[in-house]
């Protein structure tokens, strides 16, 4: 797509890096077919295509209006398009570019910033955010249905074993992950135990940034980057060999440390490190199957039949798939048929706060997919995907992990 500059974002490095995705792309439409809010509101303008043209006109110097940012805010960023892209253009660069851009340009409401900042504190403190879950729950058996459901009740984290493998691997505990199901940490914990590797997590670490950045506050992204560089190089040092990653979400922006830090002359080669060395869970375990297979599957006293739902962050952000379908088949779980599963389930971080529509309309099609072969269970790979998937079904969602380590039998050492 042929772009010209406006003077004011040429020679600049976010002006270069968006005409260079412009430029990739040849307006063929094939992400249409493969975009939820397309499918969903039937607007060109909520498609992939639509937003890059947009997102042109800004670049060339048309001023943005609301009705810009309106239409750039209704992405999920799931980065299903890119997947389908056959020229692969990389448009989540470039949307991430934009909406910060037109933010500094057209602004926002009391409203919409104060709710944007609220977000941002009460994910971002676990203090915060974890007594207000527990208040939460201690009242959730008196809430009406649609509050209950969106508060799952408080679960116990099981046994963590400690360190005693010489192989060792750092784990990012994640923002609301600990507080809303600390069991998944935990159990990749004791999987991973059963195999010979010690899981060990660094309290210094905190928020992996794509709540931040992703509500256009990169500043606050960066300095939770460094934060985490700071807290993880040490290990890298003292021979932790990986940094693996429960939620797909917090997995596709830390394998990305490198990127965003690429011109930080302190730290662009150390992020460059800890991306190198980060991990999801399944790309760990597919990696170490073969010291799984010993271990005696024994589900007979779990869900057998299961639906998995494959994260955006994991099948789109990361390229991955396939692999956790194959754990749990090794593992002796029947997976069933599920349609639709490159679509997004709606809940894109902070999506389904701010868009709740959107997402709504989203969830329930996705559970109608997953539902449909009549699952025992339903799991995925995302703290996000698994607790709005959850507020809209009575069958129990939960992380692929816990179903894989209470099939496994414990070796004897």
């Amino acid at each position: 797509m042929q772009t010209t500059l406006a003077p004011e974002y040429s020679n600049t490095p976010a002006g270069e890096i968006a005409a260079s995705i412009l430029r990739s792309c040849v307006h063929c439409g094939f992400c249409l077919a493969t975009c939820p809010t397309y499918q969903i509101l039937g607007n060109e303008l909520d498609s992939p295509r639509g937003r890059i043209y947009l997102l042109k006109q800004v670049f060339e110097g048309v001023t943005p209006t609301a009705k810009t940012q309106l239409h750039l805010d209704r992405c999920l960023t799931c980065r299903n398009c890119e997947t389908t892209c056959p020229s692969g253009v990389q448009y989540g660069k470039l949307i991430d570019i934009g909406r910060a851009l037109v933010e500094q340009t057209v602004g926002r409401g009391a409203r919409e910033t104060a709710t944007r900042a609220v977000l941002k504190t009460g994910l971002l403190s676990p203090t915060l955010f974890n007594t207000a879950l527990k208040i939460g729950q201690s009242v959730r058996s008196v809430m009406p249905e649609f509050l209950r459901s969106k508060i799952p009740p408080s679960e116990l984290p099981g046994d963590w074993p400690p360190p005693r493998h010489p192989r060792k691997m750092l784990v990012l505990q994640g923002c609301v992950q600990p507080g809303l199901k600390p069991n998944i940490n935990a159990a990749t914990a004791r999987v991973l135990d059963r195999i010979g590797i010690s899981l060990i997590a660094e309290n210094r670490a905190g928020c992996c940034g794509a709540v931040a950045h992703h509500l256009n506050d990169h500043d606050d992204g960066l300095n939770a980057m460094h934060r985490n560089i700071d807290a993880w190089i040490p290990h890298l040092d003292a021979g932790v060999e990986a940094i693996v990653m429960t939620a797909s979400g917090c997995g596709v922006m830390v394998k990305d440390y490198g990127w965003q830090l690429r011109d930080d002359p302190a730290y662009a080669a150390k992020a460059a490190r800890v991306s190198a060395v980060t991990k999801d869970i399944s790309e760990v375990l597919v990696a170490e199957h073969e010291a799984l297979k010993p271990l005696t599957a024994h589900t007979s006293s779990l869900a057998k039949r299961i639906a998995y739902h494959p994260p955006c962050t994991l099948q789109h952000g990361q390229k991955l798939s396939g692999g956790v379908e194959a754990l749990l088949t090794q593992a002796g779980f029947e997976l069933t048929s599920v349609a639709e599963k490159n679509l997004c389930c709606g809940s894109a971080g902070t999506y389904s706060i701010l868009q709740p529509e959107i997402a709504g309309q989203l969830k329930t099609r996705k559970l109608g997919h997953l539902q449909a072969g009549e699952p025992e269970m339903i799991v995925t790979g995302n703290i996000g995907c698994l607790t709005h998937l959850q507020s809209g079904t009575a069958i129990p969602v939960r992380h692929w992990v816990e179903l894989l380590d209470g099939a496994l039998a414990t070796p004897a050492h």
